[in-house]
């Protein structure tokens, strides 16, 4: 968020130096500009200039125009980018498209809300999110560290894009994001994550799911193998009970697997294998998406909780792992 406090050239000279250093480290530098900024530092809409020098490869229009000016930016001669809000269901887009946008340095990026209860509610961040991605534009979300207690207004409830991510865990909130296949870039809205947030979302699978799951006590060494080593993806031919992965039960098929834990009902995120009273399903594995018995297979373990929004986005042909908590 580009902020003037100072003269022009003072300016110049403090976001020259922090987006330069941010380059060292591989970071890419979207300025938010404000309208009154282009009038306090007295530079044009018309000339990405002054943004280029800083080192910014993109600026985040605040002020809408009438879609034949956004699109004449996207051809600066800079190649700096030209980011559009994304938390408006209207065709703003579709409008700045119609004037031959250059689309490669056309971006969207969503909202963050401070705000406890203000952020995006689901459906409709996936109604906003649907006009960019169906023309293939760049897009970006916000999530909010649970460490970090700055943000750019006084009121600092984390800075989510969607209300359902305030409170969870990055990896979680960012497993989410990706796992919709609407956003490409994930932003931490709010400073400083700590460490171990950013080893843990570093670590994100982007192109398929990876549940974290809690054993039962008395899981097997196979079982065990299954879950963990196995690249598993559910079969096309789907069924409402449960998610099927069931190649596993050919490659294991002559491994024994007694019994156990398989006398109680089996809950929505439980991970449960067929045992050797199964016949030829034993030790296919299942994701529980809807309560049953059935004693023919035993519970190994469960997805931990945050992580079961992420079951209705495994899909016929779905890939999908498994990591231990």
């Amino acid at each position: 968020m580009l902020e003037v406090t100072d003269g022009k050239e003072v300016v110049k000279k403090k976001y020259k130096e922090l987006i330069f250093f941010a380059k060292e480290l591989g970071y890419e530098t979207i300025l938010d500009v404000a309208p009154n900024i282009f009038e306090e530092l007295e530079i044009s809409y018309d000339d990405m200039r002054f943004f280029h020098e800083l080192g910014a490869d993109g600026i985040r229009l605040d002020l809408g125009f009438d879609g034949n000016k956004e699109a004449m930016l996207t051809y600066n001669p800079f190649g700096v980018a030209i980011e559009l809000n994304m938390s408006n269901d209207v065709a703003y887009l579709d409008n700045i498209l119609t004037y031959e946008a250059n689309t490669p340095f056309l971006y969207g990026c969503h909202n963050f809300y401070p705000q406890e209860g203000t952020a995006l509610p689901y459906d409709f961040f996936v109604k906003c999110s649907e006009r960019f991605k169906n023309y293939g534009i760049r897009t970006a979300a916000f999530i909010t560290s649970q460490a970090g207690n700055i943000g750019p207004w006084d009121i600092n409830d984390g800075l989510p894009t969607l209300e359902m991510h305030r409170h969870l865990p990055v990896e979680t909130a960012t497993k989410h994001l990706f796992a919709t296949k609407l956003i490409d870039d994930v932003i931490i809205g709010n400073a400083y994550a700590s460490e171990a947030e950013l080893k843990a979302m570093g670590e994100v699978d982007r192109y398929q799911t990876a549940f974290t799951v809690e054993f039962v006590p008395d899981f097997n060494e196979v079982e065990k193998q299954i879950v963990l080593t196995e690249q598993h993806y559910r079969r096309g031919d789907i069924t409402d009970q449960m998610v099927r992965s069931t190649f596993v039960r050919k490659k294991y098929g002559l491994e024994t697997n007694p019994p156990h834990d398989n006398s109680i009902e089996f809950q929505p995120g439980d991970i449960v294998i067929g045992n050797d009273t199964f016949g030829k399903y034993k030790n296919e594995l299942q994701v529980v998406l809807q309560p049953h018995k059935d004693s023919r297979k035993n519970k190994v373990g469960q997805i931990i909780e945050e992580e079961k929004i992420l079951l209705p986005f495994i899909h016929p042909w779905s890939k999908f792992k498994f990591t231990e908590k």
